[in-house]
């Protein structure tokens, strides 16, 4: 199976790159949700976040910090909505971070899908329980 951004990260699928580093690419996205949307990858074929190493966790946030300073410095925006997807929404299956340039009154309102309510403070501590569960527990 063939990776669109294993290729542009070996060079032989072009792109517009704004980042090359040894274990990290970062490029235009070629469908922007405004110009300069920037996409932050690794190097190496990473599905997704479940898969990244410890190693290459503070690199590629690290990247992806540095391309979000680098889009108000650069683009002249006000800050930027940085985001991944995981399996779900993801449209290639190889890690990425969003990094959006945002500047206030862009037209973009909170987040892309619909929000929603606790019934009330128990269904919430429920969630919040079952979530300290998962985390405590090994692998």
């Amino acid at each position: 199976m063939s990776c669109v951004f294993c290729s542009i990260a070996e060079g032989s699928v072009p792109a517009h790159l704004v980042l090359d580093e040894p274990e990290v690419v970062a490029f235009l996205d070629a469908r922007p949700v405004f110009k300069g949307h920037v996409l932050v990858a690794p190097r190496a074929h990473v599905h997704t976040l479940l898969d990244v190493s410890e190693e290459l966790m503070p690199v590629l946030m690290r990247a992806a910090q540095r391309t979000a300073a680098a889009v108000v410095a650069g683009l002249g925006s006000q800050g930027s909505f940085v985001a991944m997807n995981n399996v779900v929404s993801q449209s290639v299956p190889h890690l990425h971070v969003h990094v959006v340039p945002r500047t206030k009154g862009d037209g973009l309102r909170g987040f892309f899908w619909p929000r929603t309510r606790y019934t009330d403070d128990s269904e919430a501590k429920e969630y919040a329980a079952r979530l300290r569960a998962a985390l405590a527990s090994p692998g």
